[in-house]
C-alpha cells in the first residue's frame, strides 16, 4: 500500500493538510554522510512558486527524526519528517459532497467509507510526493557513481514550455506534459525477468506519483511503427555497448549497460478554474462546480525531481539485492 522496496526499503506517511508529511527508509547502508542540508536542493526542485504552480508555499524544511548520528547513517531505518504550515482546509469541505471531475474525491470517499480526511486531497495529494524526494536523495547516497536527469521535453503537446503554460494560465486551464528520465553509468545485470524487471520496477514507482499517466522505454510506443531491422540495437564492443538505444538501456527486463532511458506521460491537474458540470452527490444531481483553492496549472513542471528520486530508488534497491 504505501510501501515499497526488498532492501532499500521505504514507507511514506501523512495528509497534506495534516500536521507533517514524512518518510521511513530502511536499508541504506551505514557510514554514509547525511544530513538536513542535503535535502534542500531537490527540495527546491519540487517547490512552488514558480509561474503555473501552486501559490501554496510550504518551508518544507526537513528533520531527520532518527538513522542519523553525528552526521552519519547508522544503519537503523532512517527517518525524514516534513512539517505542514500554509493550509487552507476550508476550501475543500465541498468535495465531499461534489467530488471533482478527473480527482481522487469521490474513489477515496467510496473505498474508505468517508473516513479518508479530504483536507488538501489528504493522503492522495501530490503532497506526498516531498516524501519520495526525500527517499531519492538517500537513494541517491547508495548510488554515487550513477548520474540521473529528468527534463520536461514538452507541455500540452508544444517544445515552447512557456508559452504552453501561459496559454493555460490565460484559458484558467490546466495543461499536462511529457518528462524524460536518462540514468548513465548503469552496471550491467540489475533486474530480473518477468515481475521484477526494471521496466516494472520503475513503473510501480512512476504511478505512485499522481498524474502520471504513462509511461515508455527507450523507442516506447514508436517501436510498434520499426521494424526489426529498425530497433534492434547492435553490440559494439565487448561492454555491450550498442550502436542505438531502442530497449532504453533494458533487455529482458535487465540492464544491459546502455543509459537507462525513459519517458513518462502527465496529465493535465484536474483542480481547474473553469466552472465545470459535474454531480452533486447532495442534490441528486449534474451541477455547476466551482473549485476554489490553490493549484497547479501545470503539475508537470514540478515532477522531473521526483522521477529522478523514484529512480534512484529502484536502482538502489536492485544493487543491494545483486550485492
Amino acid at each position: 500500500m504505501n510501501s515499497f522496496g526488498r532492501i532499500f526499503k521505504i514507507n511514506i506517511f501523512g495528509e497534506s493538510h495534516g500536521t507533517l508529511v514524512g518518510v521511513c527508509i530502511d536499508g541504506c547502508r551505514h557510514g554514509i554522510e547525511l544530513g538536513e542540508n542535503d535535502f534542500l536542493s531537490d527540495i527546491q526542485r519540487r517547490k512552488s512558486g514558480e509561474r503555473g504552480t501552486s501559490l501554496r508555499i510550504e518551508s518544507d524544511m526537513p528533520q531527520i527524526a532518527s538513522g542519523v548520528f553525528n552526521g552519519f547513517t547508522t544503519g537503523s531505518p532512517i527517518t525524514v519528517l516534513f512539517k505542514n504550515n500554509n493550509m487552507k482546509s476550508e476550501d475543500y469541505l465541498q468535495y465531499k459532497t461534489h467530488p471533482r471531475p478527473s480527482h481522487a474525491d469521490f474513489v477515496a470517499m467510496q473505498k474508505f467509507d468517508g473516513f479518508n480526511d479530504y483536507r488538501g486531497s489528504g493522503h492522495f495529494s501530490g503532497r506526498l510526493t516531498l516524501p519520495l524526494v526525500a527517499a531519492g536523495v538517500v537513494a541517491k547516497k547508495n548510488i554515487p557513481d550513477i548520474n540521473i536527469n529528468a527534463k520536461i521535453i514538452e507541455i500540452g503537446g508544444k517544445t515552447n514550455i512557456t508559452a504552453a503554460i501561459e496559454q493555460a494560465i490565460a484559458d484558467g486551464d490546466s495543461v499536462g506534459g511529457i518528462i524524460e528520465c536518462v540514468a548513465k553509468n548503469i552496471p550491467v545485470g540489475l533486474g530480473e525477468p518477468f515481475f521484477d524487471s526494471v521496466e516494472s520496477q520503475i513503473a510501480h514507482l512512476a504511478f505512485s506519483i499522481p498524474a502520471v499517466k504513462g509511461i515508455e522505454f527507450g523507442a516506447g510506443f514508436s517501436a510498434a511503427n520499426m521494424r526489426g531491422s529498425e530497433h534492434n540495437d547492435v553490440i559494439i564492443d565487448e561492454h555491450g555497448k550498442t550502436a542505438t538505444n531502442n530497449s532504453g538501456g533494458i533487455v529482458g527486463g535487465i540492464t544491459n549497460g546502455n543509459d537507462l532511458k525513459f519517458r513518462i506521460a502527465v496529465k493535465p491537474t484536474a483542480s481547474i478554474a473553469k466552472n465545470q458540470q459535474t454531480f452533486d452527490f447532495e442534490n441528486k444531481k449534474m451541477s455547476d462546480l466551482k473549485i476554489h483553492g490553490r493549484h497547479d496549472n501545470c503539475i508537470a513542471l514540478r515532477i522531473p525531481v521526483i522521477i529522478e528520486a523514484i529512480t534512484a530508488i529502484v536502482l538502489a534497491d536492485f544493487i543491494l539485492v545483486k550485492k
